[in-house]
C-alpha cells in the first residue's frame, strides 16, 4: 500500500489537471494537458533521458559530499565541545545567505559545467543533515551514557556505540528532508548557467514557447525526485529497521 496510495494521488491530480484544461478550455500554450504533455515526453524520450541523467548526477553528487560534510559536522560538534563554537557559526551564516542569491557566484567562479550545481545541492543538503544528526547525538538518553562512563568507557567508545546508534533515527529524518531538497540545488543552478540537465532543457523550451515540452521536463524531474525519495526511505527503514513505527496508517 505504500506504493499503491501515491500512485493513486499521482493519477488523481492527472485526471484533475486534465479536466481542468478541457473544463475551462484553456490554451495548450498556456497550459497543456498532460496527455500531450506525455505524448512530447514519449516522442522526445532521448532528449529528456539524456539531460535527465545529466540533473541525476549534480543530483546524486549533492547527497553525497552534502551527506558527509553535514555528518561530519555534526560528529565534530558533538564530540569536540570546544568546536561548537566555531562549527555554529559555519551553519548559521550558510543558511542567512540565500543558497539561491549564491548560484550566479559559483557559475562564475565555476564555470557553466557540473562543479556549480554539486556546490548548490551540497550546501542545500548540508544544513538539514547536520542540524538533524547534531540533535540527535546530543539528546541521547543521559541514562545510558552515565552508566556507559561508570562502566569505564571511553568518550569515543560512548559515541561510537551508543550516541551515534541512538541518533540514527533522526540522521535519517534529516536525511529524507535532504533527499527532498536535493533537486533544488541543482536545478537552480542549471537555471543561472548551464548547456545541459532538465533545468536548462525547460528554460530552453520556455523560450521557445513550447510550453508542452516544458512541462515533459518538470514531469521527468518529479518523478526523478521522487523516485530518489523513495529509495533513500526504503533504506533508510532498513538502517533503523529496529526502530517502532509510531504511523498508525502504516498499520492499515
Amino acid at each position: 500500500m505504500r506504493f499503491v496510495r501515491p500512485t493513486i494521488v499521482f493519477v488523481g491530480i492527472l485526471a484533475l489537471w486534465q479536466a481542468l484544461v478541457s473544463g475551462l478550455a484553456i490554451a495548450p500554450f498556456i497550459l497543456p494537458g498532460p496527455l500531450a504533455v506525455i505524448d512530447v515526453a514519449v516522442e522526445r524520450a532521448d532528449i529528456l533521458a539524456g539531460h535527465a541523467l545529466v540533473t541525476l548526477s549534480e543530483i546524486l553528487l549533492g547527497l553525497l559530499f552534502g551527506t558527509l560534510l553535514g555528518t561530519i559536522s555534526a560528529l565534530i560538534m558533538a564530540y569536540f565541545r570546544s568546536a561548537r563554537a566555531w562549527v555554529l557559526p559555519v551553519l548559521v551564516v550558510s543558511q542567512a545567505v540565500p543558497v539561491f542569491a549564491l548560484a550566479p557566484v559559483l557559475v562564475l567562479w565555476f564555470g557553466y559545467g557540473i562543479t556549480p550545481k554539486v556546490l548548490m545541492a551540497t550546501l542545500i543538503i548540508f544544513f538539514p543533515v547536520t542540524a538533524a544528526f547534531y540533535d540527535g547525538l546530543r539528546r541521547t538518553e543521559p541514562g545510558w551514557v552515565d552508566l556507559a562512563r561508570t562502566m569505564g568507557a571511553s568518550k569515543a567508545s560512548i559515541l561510537r556505540q551508543i550516541r551515534i546508534p541512538a541518533a540514527l533515527p533522526a540522521f535519517a529524518s534529516g536525511l529524507r528532508v535532504a533527499a527532498a531538497v536535493a533537486p533544488i540545488g541543482a536545478v537552480v543552478g542549471e537555471w543561472v548557467g548551464s548547456s545541459a540537465g532538465l533545468g536548462y532543457y525547460m528554460l530552453l523550451m520556455n523560450g521557445r514557447v513550447q510550453t508542452d515540452a516544458m512541462f515533459a521536463a518538470l514531469l521527468v524531474l518529479a518523478l526523478l525526485a521522487v523516485t530518489i525519495y523513495f529509495l533513500i526511505d526504503a533504506g533508510l527503514r532498513r538502517l533503523v529497521s529496529w526502530q517502532a513505527d509510531m504511523d498508525p496508517a502504516s498499520h492499515n
